[in-house]
């Protein structure tokens, strides 16, 4: 048999199609829209035999020292022919220097156990179409109102504070394609929730918050307009939520395994994560 003819080139936003019709054959419900979204923040490589496009895998760096891989997809005819192992070698080639983070199925833990990554933390998938739900509980001394392009600081803030991670350029295109609210404690902020448009319906995250009771309100307020759609949020196992969004119609369907390749990023606090912005940039 003759080896595989693979043709390697950068992933550009051009490649939107092509991928959006490889997740499709994996079962994922990725647009064409959320791809475009993926692209124009990261970088990558597509992989192709004659010209289609049989594999991909992305990289998002977050300043200097560290970055996130994922949107790893090989066509499901062209599994078990090295193209993964192929692939994921070229990633970390290109973000060689940089601690890695990742959140894999239980079926690639291994082949990323093999490249130096450990398992850290479980991602948690909720997702449903959200029944009626009760309206946020705010204290006397909290406010709760839409964020603006003005609050970027503020929420690059809560962010870093929950991540230990520079990530104003994703908030900021978060912002330019969907909506988020912030929630303030005497006039200071006490978190944020973003919520928009992807796969079969909407997606919650990212959200940081100085605790549960914020983060519940939080994703409770962006809920109210939205029931009866489909809801997916993606949440730390460490969050806590995970029994609060089942016992309100949001069950678990999946779960992933966090890996890091490195020391993972100190999150100095006091905010903490409560809900990613996808699992491919955590």
């Amino acid at each position: 048999m003759q080896p595989l003819q693979l043709t390697l080139r950068p992933a550009s936003l051009s490649d939107a199609d092509s991928c959006q019709r490889l997740s499709a054959a994996i079962g994922w419900p990725h647009r064409r829209e959320d791809w475009e979204f993926a692209l124009s923040l990261g970088q990558g490589f597509t992989l192709s035999v004659e010209g289609e496009v049989v594999a991909v895998g992305l990289w998002w760096g977050f300043g200097a020292t560290h970055a996130t891989l994922g949107t790893i997809i090989v066509a499901p005819d062209r599994q078990g022919q090295g193209i993964g192992k192929l692939l994921t070698e070229h990633l970390i080639a290109a973000t060689e220097g940089r601690t890695l983070g990742l959140v894999a199925t239980p079926q690639g833990e291994p082949l990323y156990a093999r490249y130096g990554f450990i398992a850290i933390d479980e991602v948690r998938q909720h997702q449903g179409d959200w029944p009626e739900l009760a309206a946020p509980v705010l204290a006397a001394n909290e406010v709760m109102r839409p964020a603006v392009a003005a609050d970027l600081p503020l929420l690059a803030q809560l962010d870093g504070e929950a991540t230990g991670l520079p990530r104003a350029a994703v908030l900021e295109a978060l912002l330019a394609r969907g909506h988020a609210i912030l929630i303030e404690r005497n006039g200071a902020p006490a978190g944020f929730g973003f919520l928009r448009r992807h796969g079969r319906g909407w997606l919650i995250g990212p959200v940081a918050a100085l605790d549960d009771a914020a983060a519940c309100n939080l994703i409770a307020a962006l809920l109210a307009a939205r029931r009866g759609d489909f809801v997916r949020i993606d949440v730390p196992a460490r969050s806590g939520l995970g029994a609060w969004l089942s016992e309100r119609g949001l069950p678990l369907v999946a779960s992933g395994v966090v890996m890091a390749r490195g020391a993972a990023p100190a999150a100095p606090g006091p905010a903490h994560r409560f809900a990613l912005v996808n699992q491919a940039m955590g």
